[in-house]
Order: C-alpha cells, then sequence, then structure tokens
C-alpha cells in the first residue's frame, strides 16, 4: 500500500512547539490556532524536552479551577517521562504499529541529540497512504 516506507516522507518537518517556560494558555492558543492535537516542547537550541497534548492542558485548567489558583506554565503540565520518539531513518510502518499498540496520536522525530527535527501523526500516515492511492 504504501510506496516508501521512510519515516522522512511522511513527517511534518517543522512541528508546532512550545517553550517549558510558556504560560499553559499561550500553550493552548497555539493547539487551537494550529488545531493539533500536542504539542513538543523544546529549549532554545531545539532539544525535545517533553510533550503537552490537550487533556494535559485541560488537566491543568480545570485543577486551577478547582483550587482557585493560576494555570501555570507548561513545564508544570508536560510528560518528560517515557516519550516514545522516532528517528528519520525508521521504518514507517514499525512507527505506525507502534504508535497504534500504545494508542499514540502523534510521536516526535529527533536526532541523535535528541534534537527535535520533525513529528509523525496518525494523520500524516493516513494522508500519506491515500495520495498514494489506496481504496477500500
Amino acid at each position: 500500500m504504501l510506496r516508501s516506507v521512510d519515516l522522512k516522507d511522511y513527517m511534518l518537518e517543522k512541528p508546532v512547539t512550545v517553550a517549558p517556560g510558556a504560560s499553559l494558555i499561550e500553550a493552548v492558543d497555539l493547539i487551537t490556532h494550529n488545531r493539533v492535537s500536542g504539542l513538543c516542547v523544546v529549549d532554545a537550541d531545539g532539544t525535545l524536552l517533553g510533550i503537552l497534548s490537550e487533556l494535559d492542558c485541560l488537566r491543568g485548567i480545570l485543577d486551577a479551577t478547582y483550587s482557585q489558583g493560576t494555570v501555570g506554565q507548561v513545564h508544570e503540565h508536560m510528560v518528560t517521562e517515557n516519550i516514545n520518539s522516532a528517528r528519520i531513518s525508521d521504518d514507517i510502518i514499525n512507527v505506525a504499529t507502534d504508535m497504534l499498540a500504545k494508542g499514540q496520536r502523534r510521536r516526535p522525530v529527533v536526532s541523535d541529540n535528541n534534537r527535535l527535527v520533525g513529528q509523525i501523526t496518525c494523520r500524516q500516515i493516513l494522508a500519506g497512504i491515500r495520495k498514494l492511492g489506496a481504496s477500500s
């Protein structure tokens, strides 16, 4: 069905990112404006530090509402452990299979020194399949 199995042929080369010190509200604005389900959190050098999803944002806002506090910054709500990332040389079929098995909608693509170079999402994989003329 897919003519190429190279991840680089399907990934977003410039995913939407946010800094760990940004406000959670700024992150929500980025998610809603760009119509994405989550953001890669990177430092000034582009090193991947974590992932922030819509659910992380919602949880942070609801927690602040119930505690009558502030929503805080991205680093307080992002996921930093057990982040599944991919390498640009990975096989798209293996990545898609692993994403499906783990219930993940997106996966950051990083270089050998953990710098963010892209992101692969279910949407990009499906668009790639569709573009290649897959039919039911």
